[in-house]
């Protein structure tokens, strides 16, 4: 964590960002540390142990080891909202939050569309042909919004949004919003791990426990489209993170809820951290989309995970 805020295209030593953090370094190393590197690292963390968090309940509630935090296709609904915003200026009385907004409020359509399609007797399977289906609609949805803009710095804009960025870190409410959702989401999990340990077995071991597995599925789910609404909103779809942390995860852990999720969040964290690293000093002065490196690093752990099935 502390070589994020030390390394990039301006080098800093542990002293300077010491110094920089109880306020006794220049203006120009208190601005790098403050109000670019620091924010960046904060958000990178807890976006990390958020979208793992958020993995691990998608692969409890569709009871499938390759579905991710996006397999309902709440991001393609901020993606839609982030696209507006970008391209037409949906949103834009709300000032510098207008990117996020926007996002945010199409991540909660796409989440009401889901419940709304999966009905009730809501099954694991209906759940993941619903967030399919609109994943593909709305992703069909921002297409559509891209081609249709005459901006090319716009749809530049926008393609950067979807493979992932931590450009957008500052401290402020959008990061304790974040901060807020996550932490609470962590605590959730780790409270109620059991009741998702009973889940992973299947509905009729629930239902033998004395517990109601469509109600359980309803209540997880609301936590995951806030969870998920609130980071992409944030830092976009970064990808391969909530698939791939989960399962190493649970070989580090085992498959006992309350005691993987913490597990789950840390390793999230150092994860994104890390690849945020990558991406801003690879190219340096130019910064990759952070999703580039996730994938880089996700594709093959997924051959191997292919291969082990």
């Amino acid at each position: 964590m502390v070589l994020g805020v030390m390394i990039g295209s301006v080098e800093l030593t542990p002293t300077q960002v010491w110094q920089a953090l109880t306020g006794s370094a220049d203006p120009m190393t208190r601005a790098i540390v403050w109000e670019i590197r620091l924010p960046r690292v904060i958000l990178g963390a807890l976006a990390g142990a958020g979208l793992a968090l958020a993995g691990l309940l998608m692969q409890v509630l569709v009871r499938n080891v390759l579905a991710d935090p996006y397999v309902l296709g709440i991001n393609s609904g901020a993606s839609v909202g982030a696209a507006g915003a970008m391209l037409f200026g949906l949103g834009a009385q709300l000032g510098d939050y207008a990117l996020q907004a926007s996002a945010f409020a199409g991540a909660l359509a796409a989440s009401a569309l889901i419940f709304a399609l999966a009905g009730r007797g809501m099954s694991h399977l209906r759940l993941l042909m619903a967030g399919v289906a609109v994943g593909y609609a709305l992703s069909a949805a921002t297409s559509f919004l891209v081609f249709a803009s005459d901006s090319a710095e716009g749809a530049r804009s926008v393609m950067f949004w979807l493979l992932g960025s931590l450009g957008l870190a500052r401290f402020g409410g959008p990061l304790l919003v974040v901060a807020v959702v996550v932490v609470t989401a962590l605590a959730a999990t780790m409270k109620y791990g059991p009741l998702l340990d009973a889940l992973s077995l299947g509905d009729d071991t629930t239902h033998a426990l004395g517990l109601n597995p469509e109600k359980l599925r309803k209540l997880a789910l609301v936590g995951v489209c806030l969870l998920v609404g609130a980071l992409v909103a944030m830092v976009g779809s970064i990808g391969f993170v909530g698939l791939i942390v989960p399962h190493v995860a649970r070989r580090c852990a085992g498959a006992v809820h309350r005691r993987n999720a913490i597990i789950t969040a840390l390793l999230g964290a150092v994860l994104l951290v890390v690849a945020d690293l990558a991406a801003r000093t690879l190219m340096s002065p130019q910064e990759l989309p952070i999703g580039i490196i996730t994938a880089l690093v996700g594709a093959p752990f997924l051959l191997i995970l292919v291969r082990k099935l």
